[in-house]
């Protein structure tokens, strides 16, 4: 790796420090390196050797004996379980120089720790979450491609990807629309040449509604949007299934024809991915300038400093991002 990456620790009083210092422990003997951006105390805290650098450049010569950090104080005291909207505007600080290191070319990738919504809103944090905030931090970036963001979630051999996220079930049909569904697919048929080396990439497309809509008997989403999309897609090119049922698209022989599944909406991607490997799913943005990965969970608020919150997802998440780089530096 001649380029590492860059993590930002996320709620400070969350999982994030003792997940990032045990994905640090786990990774560091292996062929990459990262630095994190956060303060620098409170990753002392959890009994390991920390070397503070001022660019995640720093990190490459010090991984393999030290976590590089790169040392930003917070303003208020951090109580283990309890967030402080004190704090969340240094975590949305540390969330924008991480994108400006991966700009400027001085990081391959980000790996975001999980944030807590309700602290940040408080502080007038204006963003759904991370992806729609790294999305309005790169959009004057110049990029070669279809236009995300696109979330797609990985566990294990599947690569699962939304065409809606967070909405009211009541609301998808609405929102699967033609225009959608097609930008969906096109982000994801180019990331996946371009981020995870496949040179023709294979999609399947979930169907709305069971049974696909049972030739329109219960429901004419396949029939008027879905299946007229998927051959415009093949008309340019892009290998994708006219909708499939969703009940037979993810056991084990399903899933090796195809190389991502283009979802309609987040339980009928999100039950596969959880059920798949609950502790090591990656939530991955698609169709950006900058790599960006994390960790499929939250902050753990619960459990956070008592030593058991599980660093795998937060690990695969890093192996994942150092794998894309490497791709897309190809």
């Amino acid at each position: 790796m001649t380029r590492p990456l860059v993590l930002t620790l996320g709620e400070p009083a969350g999982v994030g420090p003792e997940i990032v210092a045990a994905a640090w422990r786990a990774l560091n003997t292996e062929p990459l390196a990262f630095a994190v951006i956060g303060d620098a105390a409170l990753l002392r805290a959890q009994g390991l050797a920390v070397s503070e650098v001022n660019s995640p450049a720093d990190a490459l010569d010090r991984f393999a004996r030290a976590l590089p950090v790169i040392h930003r104080p917070l303003p208020a005291p951090v109580v283990v379980g309890t967030p402080d909207p004190a704090n969340a505007s240094a975590v949305a600080d540390g969330i924008e120089e991480a994108v400006s290191f991966v700009l400027s070319g001085e990081a391959s990738g980000l790996v975001t720790a999980p944030i807590a919504k309700a602290p940040m809103y408080a502080s007038g944090f204006r963003f759904p979450g991370h992806t729609e905030f790294i999305a309005e931090l790169t959009a004057d970036a110049p990029y070669a491609g279809t236009r995300g963001p696109v979330m797609m979630l990985t566990a294990r051999d599947l690569r699962a990807c939304l065409v809606t996220i967070h909405v009211a079930l009541d609301q998808v049909p609405e929102l699967v629309t033609a225009e959608r569904v097609a930008r969906t697919a096109r982000v994801v048929h180019e990331s996946l040449k371009r981020d995870f080396a496949i040179a023709r990439p294979r999609l399947a497309m979930a169907a709305l509604n069971p049974h696909a809509g049972e030739g329109g008997a219960l429901g004419l989403q396949e029939i008027d949007i879905l299946i007229p999309v998927a051959r415009q897609l093949r008309a340019e090119g892009i290998d994708i299934t006219d909708p499939r049922p969703a009940d037979t698209l993810f056991h084990d022989d399903a899933r090796a024809t195809y190389d991502a599944a283009i979802c309609m909406y987040h339980d009928q991607a999100l039950i596969p991915v959880k059920t798949l490997d609950f502790w090591g799913g990656v939530n991955v943005s698609l169709g950006l300038p900058v790599i960006r990965t994390s960790p499929d969970h939250g902050t753990g608020f619960d459990i956070a400093g008592k030593g058991i919150a599980r660093p795998d997802s937060l690990i695969a998440a890093i192996r994942l991002a150092s794998e894309m780089a490497a791709a897309r530096a190809r």
